[in-house]
């Protein structure tokens, strides 16, 4: 089973290869390629579709099912590459923050929603305490971490309140579709 490491590995090596056949000098081979992948990907969401429908109208063991997939990284990014995820974004951003706002507020920190507009995600990073940046760096880091797991759809994250960061080599769902 793959992990999330290996998930990220496999979803940089499929936007590497997109970018190589988009340079493809053959404009026949390029069109033939990209045709092919967008194929494969209307069959894979064609099947899970249909296996969220089935699961739908088992009653509450397929819903609880369901929920299971919504609540695991890879499946949800998956659902949500194919536009099936059950969640709005808005839920799956509010269920990300609660899920680091038990440790943030540990640490004398709380992030708020401040908006989401054209895959950009901003918040606000508050801190009672003037503790050091790498704490600082630490929080942040750990609400993207939930956000790109419950949304990654999520081309970027501005957060207010956070010194800048190295970026973690993430690669937003966004950049994968807009690659196919």
């Amino acid at each position: 089973m793959a992990d999330n490491k290996e998930f990220q590995r496999q979803a940089e090596r499929i936007n590497s290869l997109v970018k190589s056949v988009n340079e493809l000098r053959d404009a026949t081979a390029r069109t033939t390629a990209l045709e092919l992948l967008q194929e494969v990907m209307s069959l894979h969401a064609s099947v899970l579709d249909r296996m969220l429908d089935i699961a739908s109208k088992a009653g509450d063991p397929g819903l609880a099912l369901i929920e299971k997939y919504t609540q695991d990284p890879l499946i949800s990014g998956l659902l949500v590459l194919y536009d099936l995820h059950p969640e709005n974004l808005e839920v799956r951003l509010a269920r990300a923050l609660d899920s680091v706002r038990p440790s943030l507020q540990s640490q004398g920190a709380d992030v708020e929603l401040i908006e989401f507009r054209d895959g950009v995600v901003n918040l606000r990073l508050t801190k009672k305490s003037n503790g050091c940046a790498s704490s600082t760096a630490n929080l942040k880091t750990a609400v993207e971490q939930a956000i790109y797991e419950a949304a990654p759809e999520v081309a970027a994250i501005v957060t207010e309140g956070a010194s800048p960061q190295a970026a973690s080599g993430f690669v937003p769902l966004a950049k994968l579709q807009g690659a196919a």
